[in-house]
């Protein structure tokens, strides 16, 4: 009897972890660039006596779904897409270097670019300061160029170029904030083939339908943990009162 309340039990518990992975997913539907998270339930055995058959439900995280997500055209010449494979590569909250998908771009008061999380764009030599300017255009491999206050388009000048990589995905590990890393603080080298698209955001690569579909399931395999530790709980009752009529 314990050992069905123990197997239930740990069921339960690995199904609300996913259950989370999955909330999460869905949480980020609109999140610019969002990379969804992969689970999957495998079995583990149970070591100890007592049957070999039993077995419990253990829940694996596997990565990240990297499948492109919708483009939506803004017009807005601040927001920017990755055409292809790569990353924009940004400051983390840690001082180093991450990447990420997330091309809603902004200047913040103190004139450097950021993304729509704050997350501060990498140029050629750090972080990318934007003087003020009339115009700003971002050319396909990256180059921000500018017309000055007060100037003409014919003194329309490079500021930076934002750096764009493409290391290799089965290296990168997601962080907490959403953003990816590579192991050890390793820093990808900037990649001249990647391209990105001015005036187009990426949208979150989450498939509401199926995400939905799996709460549901989820939800009901939840359900039944329960419904098996209730069960438990009613024959051992029900063996108590044949021992006490014995």
């Amino acid at each position: 009897m314990d050992e069905m309340i123990y197997v239930a039990m740990t069921g339960a518990r690995q199904t609300e972890y996913a259950q989370a992975i999955n909330s999460n997913n869905l949480a980020n539907i609109s999140t610019t660039g969002f990379r969804a998270d992969l689970h999957s339930f495998s079995s583990a055995p149970i070591d100890g006596p007592g049957v070999d058959s039993r077995v419990n439900a253990v829940v694996e995280s596997y990565g990240t779904d990297y499948s492109k997500g919708s483009m939506q055209t803004t017009g807005n010449p601040m927001h920017i897409a990755i055409a292809d494979d790569g990353f924009i590569a940004v400051q983390a909250p840690n001082g180093g270097e991450a990447y990420t998908r997330a091309g809603d771009l902004q200047r913040d008061i103190a004139g450097l670019l950021s993304t729509g999380a704050g997350h501060l764009v990498l140029g050629n030599a750090g972080p990318i300061a934007i003087p003020p300017s009339v115009s700003l255009l971002i050319g396909g491999d990256g180059t921000i160029s500018v017309q000055a206050l007060g100037q003409g388009p014919e003194t329309i000048t490079i500021v930076d170029r934002i750096k764009l990589v493409n290391p290799d995905y089965s290296n990168l590990q997601k962080g907490t904030d959403g953003l990816f890393y590579l192991p050890d603080g390793e820093i990808a080298a900037a990649d001249a083939r990647v391209k990105i698209v001015s005036g187009v955001l990426e949208q979150s690569n989450v498939n509401v339908a199926k995400t939905l579909v799996n709460m549901i399931e989820l939800q009901r395999q939840y359900e039944m943990q329960i419904n098996v530790m209730k069960t438990a709980e009613e024959n051992a009752d029900t063996a108590a009162q044949l021992m006490r009529l014995s």
